[in-house]
């Protein structure tokens, strides 16, 4: 009888220390993971949002934007409140909706003052130039955002 080819334990033993490591990390309280873990809950919310966006379209483009960005801004505050800053125990989800939804009232007001400066110092800007603007504002917001949840409200 043949017995199957098995790895040598060392291999197995160290590319589990890996990943169990990473993993540590990936978890961790320091601002590194955290941010990383801020930035892929951003990226599912806004998933939600696309998606919730498209399924309401039909009701009206205001009307799907709107519940879109509130349904999308609940998901991302708890995510944020139990993954992200692993703040589940020390703060209320009335009081992660009400602080983070703030925020993201204050950040999407700095992005549409932001296209409206756009449109009165620069009017001929091309559509990938606005877009382009857009993505650095709401990273800058993004990044303020981070900090303030971080430092402040969890």
């Amino acid at each position: 009888m043949v017995t199957p080819w098995v790895a040598p334990f060392p291999v197995r033993t160290a590319r589990k220390r890996r990943f169990d490591r990473t993993l540590r990390f990936l978890r961790g309280d320091r601002a590194l993971p955290q941010l990383i873990r801020f930035a892929l809950v951003g990226g599912f919310s806004n998933l939600a949002y696309v998606l919730l966006f498209f399924a309401m379209y039909g009701v009206g483009p205001l009307v799907a934007n709107v519940a879109g960005s509130a349904v999308s801004t609940v998901i991302a505050n708890e995510l944020h409140r139990q993954l992200t800053f692993q703040a589940a125990d020390r703060v209320g989800w009335f009081t992660a909706q009400w602080e983070g939804g703030g925020l993201a009232l204050l950040g999407l007001g700095i992005t549409t003052a932001g296209l409206a400066a756009l449109g009165v110092w620069a009017p001929g800007l091309g559509d990938t130039v606005q877009a382009l603007a857009v993505l650095a504002i709401t990273a800058a917001v993004g990044g303020m955002r981070f900090l303030a949840l971080r430092g402040w409200v969890f």
